[in-house]
């Protein structure tokens, strides 16, 4: 039996509800055309590239978990060689992140996707999702997997279920808040209430 009731955060603290979504086939795609200045390129990326595309996609929607990481963690991962990444390029600057994560079980995960602010209300992400999962079905994988936040775009949970996915288990997430921890300015992210002691 759950609780129902009310649960304390402590201050310095934030909690979010992740939503976990999966689908299992690869679901028909409404072919979306790059416009014209745009492409899309598989990236071998290094620690400050890597770093620059996740603060400026990720910003606003409070990304921290990979700032955590000292150099050569984050070097391991990003030359695991079962991880891609891919990036939007316009006018030679690179405004998208794409990780896949192909697992060893057979699965691949999601693991970031979004556009910096320059590419955001282009319908750039509809072309990057259906990238991400025309790649992902192109591997040998029986199920596809992401999951997201309340911190996240308030359109993104619709967004992944128009695209295919189904949403299966959901959490509670309580961590430091990383405009308190100095990964993130304080300013980051205005629409999420910064809860200083």
């Amino acid at each position: 039996m759950i609780d129902s009731g009310f649960h304390d955060v402590a201050s310095g603290n934030l909690a979010v509800v992740v939503t976990h979504l999966e689908m299992r086939a690869k679901p028909a795609l409404r072919e979306v055309p790059l416009p014209e200045g745009v492409t899309f390129r598989q990236v071998t990326p290094s620690l400050d590239w890597f770093r620059d595309i996740f603060r400026r996609v990720g910003t606003d929607w409070l990304w921290y978990g990979r700032l955590k990481l000292y150099d050569a963690a984050l070097t391991a991962l990003l030359q695991d060689p079962a991880r891609d990444f891919y990036t939007l390029t316009r006018d030679g600057k690179d405004e998208a992140l794409l990780e896949l994560n192909f697992q060893k079980d057979g699965t691949c995960e999601l693991a970031y996707f979004g556009l910096t602010s320059a590419l955001i209300g282009t319908g750039l992400g509809r072309y990057l999702m259906n990238q991400a999962i025309t790649l992902a079905w192109e591997k040998p994988i029986t199920r596809l997997h992401l999951h997201t936040c309340t911190n996240d775009s308030p359109q993104a949970l619709g967004f992944y279920v128009r695209s295919g996915f189904t949403p299966f288990c959901r959490q509670v997430e309580i961590d430091d808040d990383p405009r308190l921890t100095g990964l993130l300015p304080r300013s980051a992210a205005p629409q999420i209430p910064l809860i200083d002691a």
